[in-house]
């Protein structure tokens, strides 16, 4: 970017991967890999309601400094999606108004799932982050295997979730059956392909971030080197360590400092918040 100043193009950088931080924690969150994903099918929903809402603030964080860049809010609502009963999931990340002139980012995901196998039936992806405009739509057909998208139809395996659908469906993992360093497998369809991450489940600890004070389950995906990420462990994820496994903090290293994306209003939780210790 001629002309731009070194401070310029810092920001700049930083607000290009904050644009991608929403999708970045998407992903975090629900990490897959095609190898054990039937080992997961018909799993049981205990960790969300309809009404549930949660919102993150996305920082750049570098030494003791924080800057605050944008939020990303998540909502769930019951509807009726083809004469069926279905969890309508919707995910906005966006920078704040006093960044748009710079790197505007307005980014929509919506999924609809089905309350009992907690599979999606639809996705949807609408996003623009400094005038560069994705959408698609994604019908799935898990009976037959099949993902039906704006842009063609595709084969995808049993249990494929999508990118927004994977967060909650993770929520529900039973993370005290595994030991430190075990890896937790799923699939996810994303952009026309099938993606292959898993999670690494690192343990517990007690984790404090600008909201508060928490108990946490550690995890780290670990990325697949040729999808839309390098590969290597580069981001954690902080769960709350009860069973909403509500994400209380997403960290990721950059060139400089890292960015933070932590946890910073809640409603309307289906279980008691016994993960979350005190407001700081």
């Amino acid at each position: 970017m001629e002309g731009k100043t070194d401070s310029q193009l810092n920001l700049y950088n930083f607000m290009k991967y904050a644009a991608s931080v929403f999708l970045l924690m998407l992903l975090a969150l629900g990490s897959f890999s095609a190898g054990a994903q039937n080992n997961f099918c018909g799993i049981r929903n205990s960790a969300f309601n309809a009404g549930e809402k949660l919102q993150f603030k996305v920082y750049y964080n570098m030494g003791r400094i924080w800057v605050g860049a944008g939020e990303a809010a998540f909502t769930i609502t019951y509807e009726s999606y083809n004469n069926k009963n279905v969890l309508h999931i919707v995910g906005n990340g966006k920078t704040y108004k006093s960044y748009d002139w710079f790197f505007k980012v307005r980014d929509v995901y919506e999924s609809f799932i089905d309350p009992e196998t907690l599979l999606p039936v639809k996705f949807l992806r609408n996003v623009n982050e400094g005038g560069f405009k994705i959408f698609n739509s994604v019908s799935f057909d898990q009976a037959n295997g099949r993902a039906v998208s704006t842009n063609g139809v595709f084969s995808v395996p049993k249990c494929t979730q999508d990118v927004l659908s994977s967060i909650y469906y993770a929520r529900n993992i039973d993370y005290d059956k595994y030991q430190p360093g075990a890896k937790i497998p799923f699939t996810m369809f994303l952009d026309d392909k099938v993606y292959s991450l898993y999670i690494r489940y690192l343990g517990k600890e007690k984790i404090t971030t600008r909201f508060g004070t928490f108990n946490t389950i550690k995890i780290r995906p670990l990325l697949i080197e040729g999808t839309i990420f390098d590969g290597g462990e580069k981001m954690t994820v902080w769960v709350s360590d009860d069973a909403n496994h509500v994400p209380v903090r997403v960290d990721s290293p950059i060139l400089v400092g890292s960015i933070k994306v932590d946890l910073i209003g809640f409603e309307n939780l289906r279980n008691a918040f016994t993960g979350f210790l005190k407001k700081r």
